[in-house]
């Protein structure tokens, strides 16, 4: 039950800040490029990298771990564990499991999307 409040709780924090930064972003710009989606998804890769980085050294608690980069960053954005399971990927030398993960991760999201709004729309 602890595990699942941290999450919660992370993932209440992330969500939140993504409105935020998402919301002054819009207000912001002037472009049909969807800068705050990018903004989120690349800022949520840097400081999942840094996470990840400082618990491979310093080895906090699980549940630190568990609420920064499954809460906070999972609701801040899950692009971030997408860019993270990649990278794990890579360094552990599964480049062909890597490149397919990419591949069909993005391909099939983008199918999934259009499927979605031809069933609803």
């Amino acid at each position: 039950m602890k595990e699942f409040l941290l999450v919660g709780t992370g993932s209440f924090i992330g969500g939140a800040c993504r409105y935020y930064l998402g919301s002054w972003m819009l207000q912001e710009s002037q472009y049909r490029f969807p800068f705050d989606t990018f903004v989120v998804n690349i800022l949520g890769c840097l400081l999942i990298g840094a996470v990840a980085g400082i618990t491979e050294t310093q080895h906090p608690s699980s549940l630190l771990r568990l609420f920064l980069m499954t809460g906070m960053l999972g609701g801040f954005t899950t692009f971030s564990a997408f860019g993270y399971e990649t990278i794990t990927l890579i360094r552990t030398g599964a480049l062909g499991v890597a490149f397919s993960y990419v591949t069909l991760s993005v391909i099939l999201s983008l199918i999934a999307v259009a499927i979605g709004l031809r069933l609803t729309g």
